[in-house]
C-alpha cells in the first residue's frame, strides 16, 4: 500500500466557477460522489480535473493532487460468459468502482459540464487513456446487453482506440475496473477543435489510483 503524506497546509483556494480549487498534494478520495474526467476550457487550452461533489462546497482537484481509491469493498468476481472476458477469467476477483453508486465506494463519473455549446466542432472533445503503469489493467466500460462491447478504454486491447468523446454539458457515469490490487498511474489527454477549425491540445494528465 502507498504510504501518502499531506505535503502541507492548503496553497491556494480560490474561486473559480462557483468552485473551490484546492491544491493539496496527497489527498484521498475513497468515497462519494466526483467526476473523475473533468473537461474545462479556459479559453486556450483543455484541462483535466477532479471535481469532489461530496464536498460542500464541491472542491475541483488537479489530477496530480489527488489520489482515488478503490477499497477492498470494491471487489468484484467476474461473471461467465465472453461478455465479460474483458475482466479476466470467470470467478476470478478484479475491483470495480460501479457504475450505479454504491454506498462507502467512490462513484467516478465522467463530464463535460464546464464546457459551453458552439465552441467545439459538434459540441464534443475527445479523451484518451494513452498510458497505464500498474500491477494490472484499467478499464473503464458500461453496462449493456454486452459490456465488453460498451468498453470506453481497456489499457489491455491496444486495438480499442481508447478514447471517447465528452460531448458539453455531458455527465455521465461508467463502471471503473482494475484487474489487480496495487497503484497504478493513468495518463489521459484531452483534445478538441474549436468550431472555426482550430486544433486544441492535446493536454496530458496524471491520475494516481490506488487499488485493494
Amino acid at each position: 500500500m502507498r504510504s501518502l503524506t499531506v505535503l502541507g497546509a492548503l496553497a491556494a483556494a480560490v474561486s473559480l466557477g462557483g468552485l473551490t480549487a484546492a491544491h493539496a498534494a496527497g489527498t484521498t478520495l475513497s468515497q462519494g460522489h466526483i467526476d473523475a474526467l473533468d473537461v474545462e476550457y479556459d479559453g486556450s487550452a483543455l484541462q483535466l480535473h477532479v471535481h469532489d461533489h461530496s464536498a460542500v462546497p464541491a472542491v475541483e482537484y488537479a489530477p496530480a493532487d489527488v489520489v482515488l481509491r478503490a477499497l477492498p469493498a470494491a471487489a468484484y468476481t467476474v461473471p461467465a460468459g465472453t461478455c465479460y472476458s474483458h475482466l479476466g477469467t470467470a470467478g476470478t476477483t478484479v475491483y470495480r468502482l460501479p457504475q450505479v453508486e454504491a454506498t462507502g465506494l467512490l462513484w467516478p463519473g465522467i463530464s463535460g459540464e464546464h464546457l459551453a455549446a458552439g465552441v467545439f466542432q459538434g459540441d464534443k472533445v475527445q479523451v484518451k487513456l494513452a498510458s497505464v503503469s500498474g500491477p494490472g489493467k484499467i478499464i473503464v466500460y458500461k453496462n449493456g446487453l454486452c459490456p465488453k462491447n460498451n468498453r470506453s478504454f481497456d489499457s489491455g486491447d491496444a486495438a480499442l482506440a481508447n478514447t471517447r468523446d465528452v460531448v458539453a454539458g455531458e455527465h455521465d457515469h461508467a463502471n471503473w475496473a482494475f484487474t489487480k490490487a496495487g497503484t497504478y498511474t493513468a495518463t489521459f489527454q484531452v483534445s478538441g477543435t474549436l468550431a472555426n477549425g482550430t486544433k486544441v491540445g492535446p493536454t496530458s494528465a496524471a491520475y494516481t489510483f490506488q487499488v485493494g
